[in-house]
């Protein structure tokens, strides 16, 4: 093993674009390159705000970026809020399918059956009681929108939301959602502001499970003591990459507990730029924003 086991930070010079171009494809070039020594990263993207717009479209240059990093022999996977039922096509669309996928903010890790069809199975599942967290949260939101995931991935949902993926989801009645334990429980309520929010949850208090509050008023609930992080350390032991070799890219207060995992350990963290303070706070670095491409400039130089 290389002792600079990450890219060296270096000064900052400003080019003509010209040059600059040349620059990133001799980069480029030399990491790809089998006979220049590069060591193997575990490469960790979120999805929302890190590599798709709030309009589901791509942030620019990412594909060809991910597929640069994947040439240069590294290990590109997903780490996210999202359910597999929501994460599948993403990965489709990046073009990888990574022989481990973290779901539901790190509740599901999933291992890949079969490449070309993306077919994986839930390999670890984390669970809890719903009812004593609803009942909370209903007292103080009696209007917010809910949603559960169970353990074998079905969603059952109060009401109809527009900017959810409901493919396969069931609407039921509020009291349905705690007749078993869940993985995961998401929160919406559109009249609150994220200060708001973040004030509630402050106040109300949810000592027995782990959450994070979202840009909107949105607020996604995990068992206690799982976050991404916690499903990450299950895929970084399985694959067997030093804790070192690992670098986090996200923008979202959901990915902070995976910051804090990567950079403990002698990895990098990467924020984007448009995430909140606390979280760019949180990373040991921050890049551009999910508009502007910054995951492809973080990967473009690996």
């Amino acid at each position: 093993m290389t002792e600079a086991h990450l890219p060296a930070t270096g000064s900052i010079k400003v080019v003509k674009p010209k040059k600059a171009a040349k620059l990133v494809e001799r980069v480029a070039r030399d990491t790809e390159d089998p006979s220049v020594a590069t060591d193997r990263l575990l490469i960790v993207l979120d999805i929302d705000g890190t590599v798709i717009l709030e309009d589901e479209s791509l942030s620019p240059g990412v594909v060809e970026a991910v597929e640069h990093a994947q040439r240069a022999g590294h290990e590109v996977m997903i780490a996210t809020g999202r359910s597999w039922e929501g994460t599948r096509g993403i990965l489709r669309v990046l073009g990888i399918a990574p022989e481990y996928v973290v779901c539901s903010n790190g509740a599901v890790v999933l291992k890949r059956i079969e490449a070309d069809d993306l077919q994986y199975e839930r390999v670890h599942v984390e669970t809890f009681d719903p009812e004593e967290v609803l009942t909370l949260l209903r007292e103080h939101l009696p209007d917010a929108r809910y949603l559960v995931e169970l353990p074998d991935g079905q969603r059952l949902y109060t009401e109809y939301l527009e900017d959810w993926n409901l493919v396969h989801a069931r609407r039921v009645a509020f009291e349905e959602l705690a007749a078993q334990r869940v993985c995961r429980i998401v929160v919406v309520a559109p009249e609150q502001g994220e200060k708001d929010f973040v004030e509630l949850v402050a106040r109300i208090g949810l000592n027995q499970v782990s959450y994070a509050v979202g840009w909107t008023a949105w607020l996604d609930i995990a068992p206690q003591g799982v976050d991404k992080s916690t499903g990450l350390e299950r895929v970084r032991t399985a694959l067997g990459f030093d804790p070192a070799h690992v670098l986090v890219i996200g923008d979202g207060r959901n990915d902070v507990g995976m910051f804090r995992w990567a950079l403990e350990n002698g990895g990098r963290a990467v924020a984007m730029e448009q995430g909140p303070q606390e979280v760019r706070d949180a990373a040991g670095e921050t890049t551009t924003s999910v508009e502007a491409g910054g995951v492809a400039a973080v990967l473009r130089t690996l």
